[in-house]
């Protein structure tokens, strides 16, 4: 009973991780999204739009990766020693692109003559923490090299074609994503620019997912017998893809701003699920399994208890609870 308690609760913090990093790319990718695009449009008073539609929930939204870690810290801690040792650098220049991001928002509404350098630190610091992040992932997916349960590559391991390939893609999905946010939230010229933007940056996120997997399937990645005996598991996401394109293009044709966003959120699960599919039951693919990375059964019950039960639910209904605050269009800006 206590062996199929601990099986449970791994499956558990599984699923609450996944879920938690799964909210944070939609989330907090769409304001790292705004911030990409705020560099591409020198309209003052657009820009000064574009960041108010992100300032009551991004602080909110970057809540989700402090989630993400405390669960890979708490209930996956051989693989949160393996990860923070094989992306240390990434790590650092992530979090301080986030930090110089959140900093450089205070401190441009209340400047003067360094308010354009304020908004380059906003723009700049979106883009590389997105650039950062996709080629983590990118990194990861392509494989780390363990040896004894310890980090055995190099402290630039994490910058291969492949991974600078997840790079791109990702600025591109989260430029998808911050452009569907700003279709949805705003008015008048920055409704529009954001329109013009929408089937470029569906196009380069599109041309980026197809990319990575057909380099995939020719590299030397071991996934692809996984998907030869399982062909569903990745024609079931690209059949999203090519749904949430669709989506997009329709809502640039016919100005429907409620559907951009649901759309370029439905290529972005799609790739995510076709991640999840192609790697399960490895947190580490190809080197550690989500079991014999969990920390031992009786921490993984407390854990649940404290914040499966409590935290979790708190931070997900303060979430629900800001956005139906701040629901509809932003306020004009008078210029």
């Amino acid at each position: 009973m206590q062996t199929l308690e601990a099986f449970n609760l791994v499956h558990f913090w599984a699923l609450v991780l996944a879920f938690a990093i799964l909210i944070y790319g939609l989330l907090d990718g769409f304001d790292l999204g705004v911030g990409i695009l705020f560099g591409f449009n020198a309209d003052p008073v657009q820009r000064d739009q574009m960041m108010q539609t992100i300032e009551p929930v991004w602080d909110g939204n970057e809540t989700w990766l402090v989630v993400v870690g405390t669960v890979l810290f708490a209930a996956f801690p051989a693989a949160y020693a393996i990860f923070l040792s094989a992306f240390y650098l990434p790590v650092v220049i992530l979090l301080g692109a986030l930090i110089l991001r959140g900093v450089s928002m205070e401190f441009r509404g209340r400047s003067g003559r360094l308010r354009g350098l304020w908004s380059g630190c906003f723009s700049g610091g979106s883009l590389v923490a997105t650039f950062v992040q996709g080629t983590a992932i990118g990194a990861l997916v392509e494989g780390i090299d363990i040896s004894n349960g310890e980090y055995a590559g190099g402290a630039w391991d994490w910058l291969s074609p492949f991974a600078l390939l997840g790079g791109f893609g990702l600025v591109a999905g989260y430029a998808l994503l911050g452009a569907g946010w700003l279709v949805l939230k705003t008015r008048g010229g920055v409704r529009e620019w954001s329109y013009r933007w929408l089937p470029r940056l569906m196009v380069l996120t599109v041309a980026c997912v197809l990319a990575s997997f057909i380099w995939t399937l020719m590299g030397s990645m071991d996934i692809s017998h996984r998907w030869a005996d399982s062909p569903e598991w990745v024609m079931v996401p690209l059949v999203l893809v090519v749904l949430g394109a669709g989506g997009i293009a329709l809502s640039v044709r016919q100005r429907r701003d409620r559907l951009a966003y649901p759309m370029a959120a439905l290529i972005f699960i799609a790739a995510f699920c076709a991640f999840i599919f192609s790697f399960w039951p490895w947190i580490l693919p190809g080197d550690l399994r989500f079991d014999q990375a969990a920390a031992p059964p009786a921490s993984l019950q407390f854990l649940f208890y404290g914040a499966g039960l409590v935290v979790l639910p708190v931070v997900l209904i303060y979430t629900v609870g800001v956005y139906w605050i701040f629901r509809g269009k932003s306020r004009p800006i008078d210029p």
